[in-house]
């Protein structure tokens, strides 16, 4: 997400660090910049220009002109307006409701409400410790029905049975009794679509927000539509109470404009984006985070609560106590930390979320699929290979990406990796990882300013 925007303003912003003093000329120049990134990023116009206009009078304003280091003050300007710009501070969903808190989910046809609300269950059964209840009130669609009930399943949800013959008012008010009486904490109603706004649906979706009373009404948008996504999450806003806003499909959006103008244009926060396909995929919108990966500065925090979350600790803590004692890093526990990378959103994702790794070119980056052809070719090792790695030479390398389907220069170039990541685990052994893990434990406390290993 924001790859194009990152791109041009870590340029700008790289330019205004090196300035030793502030001129009008550079601070126009800087600007306009910005300006051209923010609107290429397909940001809304009106929102451009309100920005630009409050970045400018705090640049002449004695914050900045005064400063030793005037060009790197611009820079904490630039991100402190593109936070405010989205909301200052993640608002979270209000729960301290008496069971059940009911949650409606709106939005379009496509937008991904029906995956969103799988989602959301599955962070509020897992993070908050909450049991819910998800329904659908999509009679138009059965596979919409179907979808969600194996979502369920897959999240470990319960799910409340409807059919196309039901009114989705009826639907609603008997999954919020039910969860009542099975004191349930949370239900999730999940609603039907169009392929655009009609009056037919608004009047559909008023109707069942009366009857439920929901404590949260989320609107779901796909980010791709860029200012568009922004002037429907308006249209609905004009109907319907929203809450809040969960942005789907960031991972494909590389120009951002949606996430940018949204809180503007509607003055509704965005709760969630969704950041890939599986159900884990969700997270929390932080708007100074999302701000510093903008700029280049990386997500470290984010990027520590991911692993606190996803990374298998008993696994970890098995790796550290085998190579303390002396035992070699061998080709399983290779594999095991490359499942653990993928766990995490994959490679992507976490650059992203490191500082600098956004300006590095893409093609010097390696991405999930040469993951996936590393994990082909360990597969294709024996046992004994994998635990003696150092046995294989020519005909075993020719077996092995044979077996594989790649060629003998990728299997090469795994082994080269593998022993630079056991070299790398030896110096761990020695009282690095001890280094490591009190620097990540740390890292919460600086607010994810820093990058300690």
């Amino acid at each position: 997400m924001f790859d194009n925007l990152t791109d041009r303003l870590s340029k700008t912003i790289k330019n205004l660090r090196g300035q030793g003093r502030l001129t009008e000329a550079n601070i126009k120049d800087a600007l306009r910049d910005v300006r051209m990134a923010l609107l290429e990023g397909d940001v809304a116009l009106p929102v451009v220009k309100d920005f630009i206009e409050r970045v400018r009078e705090r640049a002449a304003g004695q914050e900045v002109t005064k400063s030793l280091s005037p060009g790197q003050m611009l820079v904490k300007v630039v991100n402190e307006e593109l936070v405010h710009m989205m909301g200052d501070v993640n608002d979270e969903l209000n729960l301290s409701v008496q069971p059940p808190a009911v949650i409606l989910m709106a939005g379009l046809q496509g937008s991904g409400k029906t995956t969103s609300t799988g989602k959301l269950a599955r962070m509020l059964r897992e993070r908050h410790k909450k049991n819910v209840l998800v329904a659908s009130c999509d009679i138009y669609r059965p596979a919409a029905i179907e979808q969600l009930k194996t979502l369920a399943g897959e999240v470990e949800a319960e799910f409340f049975p409807s059919s196309t013959d039901q009114d989705p008012v009826k639907i609603a008010t008997d999954a919020i009794t039910h969860a009542r009486k099975q004191h349930i904490d949370v239900v999730i109603i999940d609603t039907a679509g169009r392929l655009h706004i009609d009056d037919e649906m608004m009047s559909e979706i008023r109707r069942l927000h009366e009857a439920v009373q929901p404590v949260e009404t989320l609107f779901v948008v796909d980010s791709m539509t860029g200012q568009d996504a922004a002037n429907t999450a308006r249209t609905f806003n004009d109907v319907l109470p929203l809450t809040g806003v969960i942005l789907t499909k960031t991972d494909g959006d590389s120009r951002g404009g949606a996430a940018l103008s949204i809180r503007a244009i509607t003055g509704k926060p965005i709760k969630f984006i969704g950041v890939g396909e599986k159900t884990a995929a969700l997270e929390p919108f932080h708007p100074d985070r999302i701000a510093s990966r903008i700029l280049g500065m990386g997500d470290v925090l984010s990027l520590v609560e991911e692993a606190e979350q996803k990374v298998d600790k008993e696994q970890v803590a098995k790796l550290a106590s085998k190579i303390s004692k002396g035992k070699g890093f061998d080709m399983n526990d290779f594999s095991s930390q490359l499942d653990q990378m993928l766990n995490m959103g994959g490679l992507a994702g976490m650059m992203d979320k490191l500082p600098g790794m956004g300006n590095m070119p893409k093609n010097a980056m390696m991405d999930d699929k040469q993951v996936h052809h590393m994990k082909a070719i360990i597969n294709s090792m024996t046992q004994h290979e994998r635990s003696f790695p150092a046995v294989i030479k020519g005909s075993r390398r020719r077996r092995i990406a044979a077996g594989s389907g790649t060629q003998v220069q990728d299997v090469n170039r795994l082994l080269k990796q593998h022993l630079q990541m056991q070299k790398m685990m030896k110096k761990m052994s020695k009282g690095g990882m001890g280094k490591m893990m009190r620097g990540m434990n740390g890292l919460k406390g600086m607010g994810g300013q820093g990058f300690p290993f």
